[in-house]
């Protein structure tokens, strides 16, 4: 037997040794007997961030154990999952996260070290939500309608637009718009919404397209306003704000999900038990309420369903990455 095909089967091998021995920690019990690490793959005060917090401590009270949030954020949020997927399959170490782990892997540039494939390195667990994008504006731009946003972009006067970064439906949605209305509005990217928020109240980016829980604060004092949302229908957290294709630009719809993961090889028994507590969670009116605040539609499902929605969309933006040319910065 040649050399490397004598340490692809040392490594198979190991690799099933690794999974029964899981699974038999899990068949004797005892789960969980210490803390559980819920990993947030961007920076604290985004919605993931936000959620995170939520469901971990209501699944401290259901699990009897510790459940830490903890921030990995950068290069897109694929170290935070990157480090997920490595870690052991023992249902200690979950990552929640929007679908931007379906994304980011096709933007990921060769040998940055934090690659990963979402369907064969992650387990799904749980959808958890369900949001829309926005188009939301500094009013102190000058930009009150599309057709201002259009007009400004066409003259040369808006230029950039803040993301979260690389790779996250925002970009997505920015590359489809520009396609639709005919403009190039180039992203500037930041480390997660939180800190391009701060930038976009300060003037230094003029627009941004984002969910509502990071912007909305914003609307009463009329510092940030939203023109449009990216769905089929309109949102009933802004029953206002008309769709992108009512205004007439087509083919610009772009959603995004929240789900729990965890790493590939967890038994079917643990991850069929942390799926029921989180769509337990879910039933809950304080946590639906929460959900809300940030425009979150509460929404669980079973493993199988996170798993074919995962599939889906890493086929469908795979498609977009490579017909726009997006790329990790």
């Amino acid at each position: 037997m040649k050399h490397f095909e004598r340490r692809k089967v040392v490594a198979a091998i190991a690799a099933v040794v690794s999974v029964l021995a899981t699974g038999a920690a899990w068949a004797q019990g005892g789960y969980p007997s210490k803390p559980v690490t819920l990993v947030v793959a961007y920076p604290a005060g985004g919605d993931t961030d936000v959620l995170a917090r939520l469901f971990a401590e209501k699944l401290t009270g259901r699990l009897g154990q510790p459940v830490v949030v903890e921030n990995r954020s950068g290069a897109s949020g694929t170290i935070g999952t990157a480090f997920v997927a490595k870690a052991a399959a023992d249902g200690y170490t979950l990552l929640l996260a929007p679908n931007t782990i379906s994304i980011s892997p096709h933007v990921l540039r060769p040998g940055t070290g934090a690659s990963y494939d979402p369907q064969k390195d992650l387990t799904p667990v749980a959808l958890l939500g369900t949001q829309s994008l926005f188009v939301i504006v500094n009013k102190a731009s000058g930009v009150n309608k599309m057709a201002d946003l259009v007009a400004h972009a066409k003259s040369g006067s808006l230029q950039s637009y803040a993301s979260p970064g690389s790779g996250s439906p925002m970009q997505i949605l920015a590359e489809l718009f520009n396609k639709s209305a005919g403009v190039k509005i180039m992203q500037v990217p930041y480390r997660g919404s939180a800190p391009a928020v701060v930038d976009l109240l300060g003037g230094q980016v003029p627009m941004m397209y984002s969910t509502l829980g990071p912007v909305a604060q914003y609307f009463p004092s009329g510092k940030l306003m939203p023109l449009a949302v990216a769905d089929q229908k309109r949102s009933p957290f802004a029953p206002n704000v008309p769709t992108l294709a009512e205004l007439g630009y087509k083919d610009a719809e772009v959603g995004a999900w929240q789900a729990v993961v965890g790493p590939k090889g967890m038994p079917a028994e643990l991850v069929r038990t942390l799926n029921g507590h989180f769509n337990e969670i879910l039933k809950m009116p304080d946590v639906v309420a929460r959900m809300a605040t940030i425009a979150v539609t509460a929404q669980g499902s079973d493993p199988a369903t996170l798993g074919k929605l995962i599939a889906s969309d890493y086929a469908r933006y795979g498609k977009l990455v490579k017909e726009f040319g997006i790329q990790a910065d």
